[in-house]
């Protein structure tokens, strides 16, 4: 972790798997974050993936323990909200809580891995007149990462995505980068 202190706001540069300090709000300027929480026997529960030009902050959670969670090398810089701001924050993090909740609610595996893989590539993926470009490895989603975000074991999203391979419903561009199709998202 690297701090650069001074008259400039608090800018950290993280590492993937480093935590950021709890009780203060972040703008991250560059990588890819996750806020998680844990039940009652230990297993994390995503709350949100996070990228550049996103805020994100412990203050205004219910839950404890929570932590927000590197995915990737993070570079976040302090910052401190306006009333119009943190009302924008709790919109954005209601929307995105209710979205990962509403996928892990999915029955069908495959259903539920398509729908997640399709949430995140319109997130973060590059996006083209056919489809979203999604690089799992920019995002540092293993196969165990994607389990835990929608509540399935690394060897159901492993087998899953290479049915999904199989059927043609995703297109493999190279090991780390997968290909939605605009259809996709009209049929999910």
């Amino acid at each position: 972790m690297t701090i650069s202190i001074g008259t400039r706001p608090l800018q950290l540069t993280l590492l993937p798997n480093d935590v950021l300090p709890e009780g203060l709000s972040w703008k991250i300027q560059e990588g890819y974050i996750r806020t998680v929480a844990w039940d009652q026997e230990g297993d994390s529960i995503t709350l949100g993936l996070w990228g550049p030009g996103e805020w994100v902050t412990t203050a205004y959670s219910a839950l404890r323990p929570i932590e927000i969670q590197c995915l990737t090398t993070v570079v976040v810089e302090q910052t401190k909200f306006t009333a119009d701001q943190v009302s924008q924050f709790l919109a954005d993090h209601i929307r995105t809580v209710e979205e990962i909740f509403w996928i892990n609610r999915i029955k069908s595996a495959e259903e539920r891995l398509l729908h997640l893989l399709t949430w995140i590539g319109s997130r973060f993926g590059m996006v083209s007149s056919k489809g979203y470009r999604l690089s799992l490895k920019e995002l540092n989603l293993t196969h165990k990462a994607l389990g835990d975000i929608c509540g399935l074991t690394r060897v159901t999203v492993t087998k899953t995505l290479s049915l999904i391979r199989i059927k043609g419903t995703l297109q493999r561009i190279s090991n780390d980068d997968l290909f939605i199709p605009n259809k996709l998202f009209l049929a999910i």
